[in-house]
């Protein structure tokens, strides 16, 4: 995609267009023009018609410049698509896009005909004969109609758009080419000795995307906050129209009191910091080497007074706001007011041209493939009607000169040759119907090894469900085993003893749960809120519509003798529903998470639901050897055996329990409860409505707690 001409790299945010045109000289990128259209409402406003505002800013656009003739590359918010990032094994370069497809088909949630999507190995992969040793592939996607919807202004304007990236990866782009390219151009990533990190935090209207890069390796992450949060909080705090709360925090300074203005914002600053600490948390847990030294904002919101000054104090770390781009030239551009001001939002459109001209570090595209295909054959359509009669007219000449040698021919002579042709498309049919054999079992032995040298995590998942379930089986304590039948009754011992775990896996759970398991499930919610004495019916709204999708449903048989009368309520199946039912819907299980450290999950964390007593079972009599009988005593004192019976008759029953499980990955569960718990603090925040510190004024290059 690379070219000398040149590209606009166009943005359409929340509250404006932004659009720059860059071309590749031998001094390096030139800007030669850019636009910045203000919408008159922000789309998210609810009276808004983004649509509407959106094709104005786009007419304005191509009243203002001339874009036909120049290559068009576009971003999408960073919520909008996925980006995955992973390592494949020691494996030839050329079947990195095979182990890709596979990655794919695990990583998407979505099948993957309704999806757009691409890859690339990451800069720094070490490559050596031909094989990719130690290498990183990043594979991006995004929903087949999302990428329409984003395409669709643009084909209304009549504009053939050449690249769509996601917003994280052309910032990427922008400061791997411009803050980190002498570590890029010619370095071999290091893993035992990782470069140090850079944060950007590109604060948009309604979301801000993050993302941490050493500029060989990539980690982001889109945060549910952004500058309409602080407008959000002026118009709720005082009583102002969303129009006069966003005139007046573009304003602050100027306000008749700057001191009560940032006061009233200063709930949204601390959940930005709170967001911003969380991500880099994470990251850091899961890559304990990277040592991180500055942190660069982007975004119109960075010209809030002290806002760098206040992310700097909180986090710990030098912040710079990115408003200058150090290897872009162009004056005629560059000593524009407006553009100097707005410089910090364009920093994704500079990343847009850099790929475009060949120069960005990521080149995937996300524009589906049938409009490229559609493209290339429109682009070849005269080519190949010429060529199409320059091939009838020579098969016409062919057909006139075989027919004057056919007209010349006896059918005896061809006889013989005829029969060697035939005979030999016998054979070779055979040889046809073998090697269809053997390739057969070469995919299926291929797929055998891609599965066994796969993802670590993904054969881990069945060790993680069977120390959860080892870990819900009531046991007898320390002290109670040491007990003899008659301090402690066989009757009156709450261990359950399994005797099989079995496990199906379905398609499609609906033909798991039926009518009657669908009526014995809600029974059995209504038999467990009995026992445990709760003063409605949980869960059975929860899991309402019954498990869809498909999974596996684990089933566990086991006996007890918790039957005593003086437990009568817990005994039986009682006790079956106290612990195992009870562990299921609301246990908690301790599992590692990485560098040593465990976490506690959900059942609905981990994939479970749906535990169901599969049926009322009657108690049994069983006699079993009595384990407090000494032989030696019995062969000694005949009267001994009056005291302790050799075998005991005791009330056994026998349980079938199952449950719903759905797998999925340490690291998907780990950042799910980080951003749940992440949620739960700003909704607590939020209803608690807590008063904030002063905050001085008079100092527009800090805002200190």
């Amino acid at each position: 995609m690379a070219g000398s001409g040149s590209v606009w790299g166009i943005e359409i945010g929340q509250s404006a267009l932004k659009a720059l045109r860059c071309s590749k000289t031998s001094d390096g990128i030139v800007a030669e023009a850019f636009d910045y259209i203000e919408y008159p409402k922000i789309l998210s406003q609810p009276d808004a018609d983004a649509d509407a505002l959106v094709a104005d800013a786009l007419e304005q656009l191509l009243e203002r410049n001339d874009i036909q003739g120049s290559e068009i590359c576009i971003s999408v918010p960073g919520q909008s698509g996925l980006a995955k990032f992973f390592k494949p094994p020691p494996v030839e370069v050329k079947k990195i896009a095979d182990i890709v497809r596979y990655e794919a088909r695990q990583q998407i949630p979505f099948d993957l005909a309704d999806v757009v999507w691409d890859h690339q190995m990451m800069p720094g992969s070490m490559i050596e004969e031909g094989f990719a040793l130690d290498s990183e592939v990043g594979l991006f996607a995004m929903k087949r109609e999302q990428a329409y919807r984003q395409l669709k202004p643009f084909d209304n304007a009549n504009l053939e758009v050449d690249v769509v990236q996601l917003a994280p990866i052309s910032l990427y782009n922008t400061i791997a080419y411009d803050r980190m390219h002498e570590r890029v151009d010619g370095g071999v990533f290091d893993p035992d000795d990782p470069p140090k990190s850079t944060v950007v935090l590109s604060i948009g209207t309604d979301s801000s995307d993050l993302i941490v890069t050493n500029g060989f390796r990539i980690w982001q992450r889109s945060m549910p906050i952004g500058g309409n949060h602080f407008t959000r909080q002026l118009t709720k705090d005082l009583k102002l129209t969303f129009a006069k709360a966003e005139h007046l925090k573009r304003n602050a300074k100027d306000a008749a009191d700057p001191k009560m203005v940032f006061q009233t914002m200063r709930p949204v600053f601390n959940d930005l910091v709170t967001e911003v600490q969380r991500s880099i948390g994470f990251f850091r847990s899961i890559d304990r080497k990277a040592e991180i030294d500055e942190l660069l904002i982007t975004g119109n919101t960075v010209k809030m007074p002290g806002l760098a000054a206040y992310l700097g104090k909180n986090l710990g770390m030098e912040v710079h706001v990115l408003d200058r781009f150090e290897r872009l030239t162009g004056d005629d551009v560059m000593s524009i007011p407006q553009f100097r001001d707005n410089a910090s939002t364009f920093s994704v459109c500079y990343g847009l041209c850099l790929q475009g001209l060949g120069l960005g570090q990521i080149h995937a595209s996300l524009v589906p493939h049938e409009i490229l295909r559609e493209r290339m054959i429109r682009a070849k359509k005269p080519w190949t009607l010429a060529g199409l009669a320059v091939l009838m007219l020579g098969l016409g000449a062919h057909y006139w000169f075989t027919e004057q040698t056919w007209a010349s021919t006896h059918e005896n002579l061809w006889g013989q040759a005829s029969s060697e042709v035939a005979l030999m498309d016998s054979y070779s049919s055979d040889h046809f119907g073998k090697d269809e054999e053997l390739n057969n079992k070469l995919n299926f032995l291929n797929a055998v090894g891609k599965e066994l040298s796969g993802n670590v995590e993904r054969r881990l998942t069945w060790l993680e469900i069977m120390r959860v379930i080892n870990a819900g089986i009531p046991r007898e304590t320390e002290e109670d085993a040491k007990k003899t039948r008659k301090e402690l009754p066989l009757d009156q011992r709450k261990d359950i003893h399994v005797t099989k775990v079995e496990t199906k896996f379905y398609e499609d759970l609906e033909e798991w749960y039926d009518e009657d398991r669908a009526r014995r499930f809600e029974e059995e919610m209504r038999n467990w809120t009995r026992l445990m004495d709760r003063t409605d019916v949980p869960y059975l709204e929860e899991f309402e519509t019954g498990p869809t999708e498909s999974g596996w449903v684990i089933q566990i048989n086991g006996y007890h003798y918790f039957n005593s009368d003086k437990s009568k309520r817990y005994a039986g199946n009682a006790h079956v529903r106290k612990y195992l039912t009870t562990y299921f819907l609301e246990g908690e299980y301790e599992l590692p998470a990485g560098d040593g450290q465990t976490m506690k999950f959900t059942p609905a964390e981990m994939g479970l639901s749906y535990p169901l007593l599969l049926d009322e079972a009657r108690m049994k009599e069983e006699t079993i050897p009595n384990p407090d009988f000494d032989r030696s005593k019995a062969m000694a004192d005949p009267e001994y055996m009056e005291e302790e019976p050799p075998e005991l008759t005791v009330q056994r029953l026998d349980f079938t329990f199952q449950v719903v499980w759905k797998p999925n990955l340490i690291t998907d569960r780990v950042e799910a409860k980080l951003q749940a718990e992440a949620e739960a603090a700003e909704a607590a925040a939020a209803e608690a409505g807590l008063t904030e510190p002063e905050v001085p004024v008079g100092d527009q290059t800090a805002m200190t707690p």
